[in-house]
Protein backbone atom coordinates (compact mmCIF):
# COMPACT_ATOMS: atom_id res chain seq x y z
CA UNK A 1 0.00 0.00 0.00
CA UNK A 2 2.91 1.95 1.00
CA UNK A 3 4.82 1.64 -2.44
CA UNK A 4 1.61 2.59 -4.21
CA UNK A 5 1.33 5.31 -2.40
CA UNK A 6 4.60 6.59 -3.55
CA UNK A 7 4.41 5.86 -6.80
CA UNK A 8 1.38 8.04 -7.11
CA UNK A 9 3.86 10.84 -6.15
CA UNK A 10 6.27 9.53 -9.16
CA UNK A 11 8.44 7.82 -6.72
CA UNK A 12 9.51 4.30 -8.15
CA UNK A 13 9.53 1.47 -5.94
CA UNK A 14 10.35 -2.08 -5.29
CA UNK A 15 9.45 -4.05 -2.73
CA UNK A 16 11.52 -7.44 -1.65
CA UNK A 17 8.93 -10.30 -0.19
CA UNK A 18 9.66 -12.78 1.89
CA UNK A 19 6.09 -14.59 1.61
CA UNK A 20 5.08 -14.82 -2.10
CA UNK A 21 1.43 -15.70 -0.96
CA UNK A 22 0.86 -11.98 0.78
CA UNK A 23 2.70 -10.22 -2.14
CA UNK A 24 0.14 -11.89 -4.38
CA UNK A 25 -2.56 -10.74 -2.78
CA UNK A 26 -1.57 -7.10 -2.05
CA UNK A 27 -0.21 -6.78 -5.40
CA UNK A 28 2.81 -3.73 -4.92
CA UNK A 29 3.72 -2.46 -8.70
CA UNK A 30 7.42 -4.30 -8.57
CA UNK A 31 8.31 -6.91 -6.23
CA UNK A 32 11.10 -9.39 -6.10
CA UNK A 33 10.24 -12.48 -3.24
CA UNK A 34 13.54 -14.44 -2.58
CA UNK A 35 13.88 -17.83 -0.09
CA UNK A 36 14.96 -16.86 2.82
CA UNK A 37 14.07 -16.44 6.29
CA UNK A 38 12.48 -13.31 8.38
CA UNK A 39 14.80 -11.18 8.87
CA UNK A 40 17.48 -11.62 6.52
CA UNK A 41 15.84 -10.67 3.58
CA UNK A 42 19.13 -10.41 1.84
CA UNK A 43 20.64 -13.51 2.47
CA UNK A 44 23.35 -14.79 5.05
CA UNK A 45 24.83 -12.11 7.05
CA UNK A 46 28.84 -11.39 6.18
CA UNK A 47 27.96 -12.29 1.99
CA UNK A 48 28.43 -9.51 0.13
CA UNK A 49 28.12 -11.51 -3.24
CA UNK A 50 24.82 -12.84 -2.87
CA UNK A 51 23.59 -9.53 -0.81
CA UNK A 52 24.94 -7.72 -4.73
CA UNK A 53 22.61 -10.33 -6.46
CA UNK A 54 19.74 -9.52 -4.19
CA UNK A 55 19.92 -6.01 -5.00
CA UNK A 56 20.70 -5.88 -8.21
CA UNK A 57 18.11 -7.78 -9.46
CA UNK A 58 15.38 -5.96 -7.57
CA UNK A 59 16.60 -2.61 -8.58
CA UNK A 60 15.91 -4.34 -11.73
CA UNK A 61 12.40 -4.19 -12.02
CA UNK A 62 12.63 -0.66 -12.04
CA UNK A 63 13.05 -0.96 -15.90
CA UNK A 64 9.74 -2.78 -16.00
CA UNK A 65 7.32 -0.35 -17.47
CA UNK A 66 3.95 -1.89 -15.98
CA UNK A 67 3.27 -3.66 -12.85
CA UNK A 68 1.99 -5.21 -10.88
CA UNK A 69 5.09 -7.38 -11.19
CA UNK A 70 6.40 -9.87 -8.91
CA UNK A 71 9.77 -12.17 -9.69
CA UNK A 72 11.07 -15.05 -7.44
CA UNK A 73 14.88 -14.73 -6.87
CA UNK A 74 16.87 -16.89 -9.16
CA UNK A 75 16.25 -20.61 -7.75
CA UNK A 76 20.16 -21.29 -8.42
CA UNK A 77 20.79 -20.07 -5.08
CA UNK A 78 22.96 -23.09 -3.23
CA UNK A 79 22.36 -23.95 1.08
CA UNK A 80 25.37 -22.26 1.74
CA UNK A 81 23.47 -19.25 1.30
CA UNK A 82 20.64 -20.02 2.74
CA UNK A 83 19.83 -18.43 6.45
CA UNK A 84 19.40 -20.62 9.50
CA UNK A 85 15.55 -19.91 10.32
CA UNK A 86 15.48 -18.22 13.50
CA UNK A 87 15.20 -20.15 16.62
CA UNK A 88 11.53 -20.80 17.98
CA UNK A 89 10.69 -20.93 21.27
CA UNK A 90 9.59 -24.61 21.17
CA UNK A 91 12.90 -25.65 20.15
CA UNK A 92 14.63 -24.31 23.34
CA UNK A 93 14.42 -26.18 26.66
CA UNK A 94 14.38 -24.19 29.67
CA UNK A 95 17.21 -25.02 32.14
CA UNK A 96 16.30 -25.35 35.86
CA UNK A 97 16.28 -22.58 38.04
CA UNK A 98 15.44 -19.84 36.09
CA UNK A 99 15.04 -16.58 37.79
CA UNK A 100 11.50 -15.87 38.28
CA UNK A 101 11.26 -11.53 38.24
CA UNK A 102 11.47 -10.50 34.52
CA UNK A 103 11.00 -7.16 35.54
CA UNK A 104 14.23 -7.04 38.27
CA UNK A 105 16.19 -8.98 35.54
CA UNK A 106 14.84 -6.41 32.79
CA UNK A 107 16.02 -3.38 34.51
CA UNK A 108 19.86 -5.59 35.02
CA UNK A 109 19.78 -6.48 30.94
CA UNK A 110 18.89 -2.45 30.30
CA UNK A 111 22.22 -1.56 31.95
CA UNK A 112 23.98 -3.70 29.30
CA UNK A 113 21.64 -2.53 26.27
CA UNK A 114 22.97 0.84 27.54
CA UNK A 115 26.29 -0.13 26.98
CA UNK A 116 25.62 -1.96 23.57
CA UNK A 117 23.83 1.49 22.35
CA UNK A 118 26.84 3.12 23.38
CA UNK A 119 29.42 0.93 21.64
CA UNK A 120 27.20 1.40 18.10
CA UNK A 121 26.23 4.40 17.63
CA UNK A 122 22.67 4.68 19.37
CA UNK A 123 21.82 1.60 16.83
CA UNK A 124 19.46 -0.85 17.79
CA UNK A 125 16.54 -2.44 17.01
CA UNK A 126 14.40 -1.30 20.22
CA UNK A 127 11.98 1.05 19.96
CA UNK A 128 8.57 -0.26 18.19
CA UNK A 129 6.24 0.55 20.86
CA UNK A 130 7.68 4.03 21.58
CA UNK A 131 7.97 3.55 25.74
CA UNK A 132 11.47 4.48 26.63
CA UNK A 133 13.37 1.73 28.09
CA UNK A 134 13.68 3.23 31.42
CA UNK A 135 10.03 2.43 31.50
CA UNK A 136 10.22 -0.91 30.37
CA UNK A 137 9.18 -2.25 33.64
CA UNK A 138 5.62 -1.62 33.61
CA UNK A 139 5.78 -3.45 30.09
CA UNK A 140 6.98 -6.57 31.66
CA UNK A 141 4.24 -6.18 34.33
CA UNK A 142 1.69 -5.73 31.51
CA UNK A 143 2.65 -9.07 30.01
CA UNK A 144 2.71 -10.62 33.23
CA UNK A 145 -1.05 -9.86 33.77
CA UNK A 146 -1.52 -10.32 30.47
CA UNK A 147 -0.25 -13.80 30.57
CA UNK A 148 -2.24 -14.53 33.71
CA UNK A 149 -5.59 -13.81 31.65
CA UNK A 150 -6.44 -10.40 33.32
CA UNK A 151 -8.37 -8.28 30.88
CA UNK A 152 -5.54 -5.51 30.72
CA UNK A 153 -4.46 -2.57 28.68
CA UNK A 154 -1.92 0.25 28.49
CA UNK A 155 -2.45 3.77 27.94
CA UNK A 156 0.72 4.21 25.73
CA UNK A 157 -0.64 1.72 23.01
CA UNK A 158 -1.76 3.68 20.01
CA UNK A 159 -5.45 3.94 19.17
CA UNK A 160 -4.85 2.66 15.90
CA UNK A 161 -2.81 -0.68 17.12
CA UNK A 162 -5.17 -3.66 18.27
CA UNK A 163 -4.41 -5.61 21.71
CA UNK A 164 -2.94 -8.40 19.77
CA UNK A 165 -0.44 -6.17 17.54
CA UNK A 166 0.77 -4.00 20.43
CA UNK A 167 1.75 -7.26 22.60
CA UNK A 168 3.92 -8.29 19.24
CA UNK A 169 5.56 -5.21 19.65
CA UNK A 170 6.06 -5.32 23.58
CA UNK A 171 7.28 -8.86 22.47
CA UNK A 172 9.52 -8.09 19.79
CA UNK A 173 11.01 -4.58 21.77
CA UNK A 174 11.67 -6.94 25.17
CA UNK A 175 13.78 -9.34 22.75
CA UNK A 176 15.65 -6.39 21.15
CA UNK A 177 16.47 -5.19 24.53
CA UNK A 178 18.02 -8.38 25.67
CA UNK A 179 19.74 -9.79 22.48
CA UNK A 180 21.47 -6.93 22.35
CA UNK A 181 22.66 -6.41 26.24
CA UNK A 182 23.56 -10.23 25.53
CA UNK A 183 25.49 -9.40 22.69
CA UNK A 184 27.16 -6.65 24.78
CA UNK A 185 28.36 -8.84 27.41
CA UNK A 186 29.73 -11.57 25.26
CA UNK A 187 30.67 -9.75 21.66
CA UNK A 188 31.63 -13.61 20.29
CA UNK A 189 28.02 -14.77 20.15
CA UNK A 190 26.51 -15.48 17.34
CA UNK A 191 22.31 -15.08 16.84
CA UNK A 192 21.54 -18.09 17.19
CA UNK A 193 23.05 -18.98 20.53
CA UNK A 194 21.89 -15.42 22.22
CA UNK A 195 18.00 -16.65 21.17
CA UNK A 196 19.01 -20.23 23.08
CA UNK A 197 20.09 -18.37 25.53
CA UNK A 198 16.81 -16.19 25.68
CA UNK A 199 14.15 -18.46 25.35
CA UNK A 200 16.18 -21.28 27.87
CA UNK A 201 17.69 -19.15 30.82
CA UNK A 202 15.81 -16.01 30.87
CA UNK A 203 12.75 -15.40 33.24
CA UNK A 204 11.86 -12.81 29.99
CA UNK A 205 11.83 -15.76 27.77
CA UNK A 206 9.50 -17.18 30.13
CA UNK A 207 7.43 -14.98 30.38
CA UNK A 208 6.75 -14.62 26.56
CA UNK A 209 5.95 -18.29 26.19
CA UNK A 210 2.88 -17.57 28.71
CA UNK A 211 1.83 -15.23 26.79
CA UNK A 212 2.14 -16.65 23.69
CA UNK A 213 -0.06 -19.76 24.99
CA UNK A 214 -2.73 -17.18 25.97
CA UNK A 215 -2.82 -15.98 22.37
CA UNK A 216 -2.93 -19.00 20.85
CA UNK A 217 -5.54 -20.74 23.03
CA UNK A 218 -7.89 -17.91 21.47
CA UNK A 219 -10.54 -18.65 18.64
CA UNK A 220 -8.98 -15.17 17.30
CA UNK A 221 -7.49 -15.26 14.35
CA UNK A 222 -5.33 -11.78 14.83
CA UNK A 223 -4.41 -13.55 18.68
CA UNK A 224 -3.04 -16.55 17.01
CA UNK A 225 -1.00 -14.28 14.43
CA UNK A 226 0.18 -12.93 17.22
CA UNK A 227 0.88 -15.57 19.21
CA UNK A 228 3.33 -16.93 16.79
CA UNK A 229 5.19 -14.23 16.01
CA UNK A 230 6.32 -13.46 20.02
CA UNK A 231 7.25 -16.92 20.14
CA UNK A 232 9.91 -16.61 17.15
Amino acid sequence: MLARSLETAGIATVVISLVREHTEKVKPPRALWVPFPFGHAFGKPHDPQIQHRVLSTALGLLTEPNGPVLQDFPDDVSTDHQPSAPVQASAVAPIANIPDDPAMEGTQMRLYHEQWRGRNGGRTAFGLTGIPATRFRGVVRFLQQFADGVDVDMPERPPAVDLPNFIRLCADDLKAMYYEARLAMKPEMQGEDVARWFWGETAAGQLLRRVRDRLDASENPSWKAAAFAVAR
